[in-house]
């Protein structure tokens, strides 16, 4: 028994031997295939955080020269779309400063044209920007147009600035209610609770608590 438990183990030995001979090629080429991902994704990580970082630095200088006053000849628009291609996040925030850099400049039509032109942007930043725009609206005489762009009711800024559209329209009835769903959603302590709170009383409402001691 010993001597056949000792044959079996010299051909599985033998077996085991054939095989990495005749499999070495293919392990080998695994092998390096498998180093050969590795660097290749340590290769894009890094060329990923460097484009990351070069676009960062752009949006520094780019934002720098807007609060200077330094609008480009084509209204920002190749400055936007440069980022978008990159980084939609970065994209939407260049608009919003030139917009915010137009209006300081008394260029209010090209504000509204520039915050336009991003459609649905970030996710996140899409209440700003649509907040930004309706606003901008408002200011030009077309509140009719802000109020499609005000549609989220969990949105104190969104409910605020639909309240001052209803009002430049003249139905002070609905910019009561606005402004009431806006101070629901605002802290006592934030000072824009006592700004809507005024904005209220102007469109004839009276503040919740308004009067009370407590």
């Amino acid at each position: 028994m010993a001597i056949d438990e000792l044959l079996n183990e010299h051909e599985q030995s033998e077996q085991v031997r054939n095989w990495l001979r005749n499999n070495a090629l293919g392990l080998i080429g695994g092998v390096g295939l498998g180093l050969a991902v590795i660097a290749g994704w340590q290769w894009w990580q890094g060329q990923r955080l460097q484009h990351g970082m070069q676009a960062n630095a752009t949006y520094a200088q780019a934002t720098e020269a807007l609060a200077a006053g330094k609008i480009p000849a084509d209204k920002g628009q190749a400055l936007i779309a440069g980022f978008e291609k990159g980084n939609p996040t970065l994209g939407t925030l260049a608009a919003l400063q030139l917009a915010k850099a137009q209006v300081d400049a008394g260029k209010r039509d090209d504000a509204i044209a520039t915050l336009r032109k991003l459609g649905e942007a970030d996710a996140d930043l899409r209440p700003v920007v649509r907040q930004r725009l309706a606003r901008l609206l408002i200011d030009a005489g077309k509140a009719k147009d802000a109020l499609s762009l005000l549609d989220d009711d969990r949105d104190a800024a969104m409910l605020d600035a639909r309240g001052d559209a209803h009002f430049a329209l003249g139905d002070k009835t609905k910019a009561q209610e606005a402004y009431r769903k806006a101070l629901a959603l605002v802290d006592v302590a934030n000072p824009q609770h006592r700004l809507i709170s005024m904005k209220l009383i102007e469109a004839g409402g009276t503040p919740p608590h308004a009067g009370s001691n407590g």
